[in-house]
């Protein structure tokens, strides 16, 4: 994994994958910032981080590129309180209200929760459209080529070689930048505190 850092995960909490992605004003601050909001969170445990991709845009009209990135994370939180504890972390980031396919300086998605498939009127798991994302698989092949993605039995790497093998938007691995500091922490201690001088 290049620039890219694991922790050995624990036992009991769910593992789940998130995306992390930003095309407005400081793009790499506040991704640095999302991920230190994660990393400090008490309930949540980072054990991957992928490295940075600037992409395309995809959707209607036309936006700046984003930086999109991968986390996994190991909690206890069910999706429905995760996915509050993100949507208030991108408020607290800037993020206005109803900015859905609007340039925006932060976006946290929940990709997978364990093996979970949901759909209701407030999260959909898998996310949506995501085994047809490059922006979403190329990250998320780096810290999980081998998972598969539960409502299409196919894993991580097998989508992205599909989307890799047919035209579509642009991606491409940032070799200089990253979220993680350099040399990368040993331990989770370590790791912490780094962070929190790193992402601030």
């Amino acid at each position: 994994m290049n620039a890219a850092l694991r922790l050995a995960t624990g036992a009991g909490d769910a593992a789940v994958y998130l995306g992390l992605g930003s095309n407005l004003g400081d793009r790499l601050s506040q991704l640095r910032r999302a991920l230190f909001a994660l990393a400090t969170h008490p309930e949540i445990r980072v054990t991957a981080v992928s490295s940075l991709y600037e992409t395309e845009y995809v959707g209607p009209g036309r936006q700046s590129p984003y930086l999109n990135a991968c986390v996994e994370i190991e909690t206890s939180l069910s999706p429905e309180v995760l996915l509050a504890v993100l949507k208030a972390t991108e408020t607290r980031l800037g993020r206005r209200p109803r900015s859905h396919l609007q340039p925006r300086p932060i976006d946290l998605d929940i990709l997978l929760y364990g093996r979970l498939v949901q759909k209701d009127r407030y999260l959909t798991l898998p996310h949506p459209g995501l085994s047809q994302r490059a922006f979403v698989l190329e990250p998320l092949w780096e810290i999980a080529a081998d998972l598969v993605i539960p409502d299409s039995d196919e894993t991580v790497a097998v989508a992205c070689e599909r989307i890799r093998s047919s035209a579509g938007p642009w991606v491409h691995q940032l070799r200089e930048d990253t979220l993680l500091p350099a040399p990368l922490p040993t331990g989770e201690e370590d790791w912490r505190a780094t962070l929190a001088v790193h992402c601030r």
